[in-house]
């Protein structure tokens, strides 16, 4: 594993990998089993239930709001996303 990858997005991707492992019908049920125990092993830390539930850093608004105006031009996405689209945007005045 890289030397770049910080221990809060390693506990991130084991957590997916272990939420992903006990969703996956092709999976036994004794490595779902072991996936569950090995959650909640990494949910004993603070930085890894923080991560767990979702609770991940803010992301950067101008990247967010790129791919809201990307949306907006994406001849394959619902009107109905457009629509979404163009309302978060216009509530953060980027648009």
């Amino acid at each position: 594993m890289s030397s770049s990858v910080t221990g809060s997005s390693m506990a991130n991707n084991q957590i997916r990998g272990h939420k992903a492992a006990i969703n996956n019908p092709k999976v036994s049920e004794d490595a779902k089993e072991r996936s569950r125990q090995a959650m909640e092993e990494l949910s004993q830390t603070d930085e890894a239930k923080y991560i767990s539930e979702g609770l991940q850093e803010q992301k950067d608004p101008v990247r967010q709001n790129a791919g809201y105006k990307a949306t907006l031009s994406n001849p394959q996405v619902s009107e109905e996303a457009k629509q979404h689209a163009r309302e978060v945007l216009e509530e953060s005045d980027a648009l």
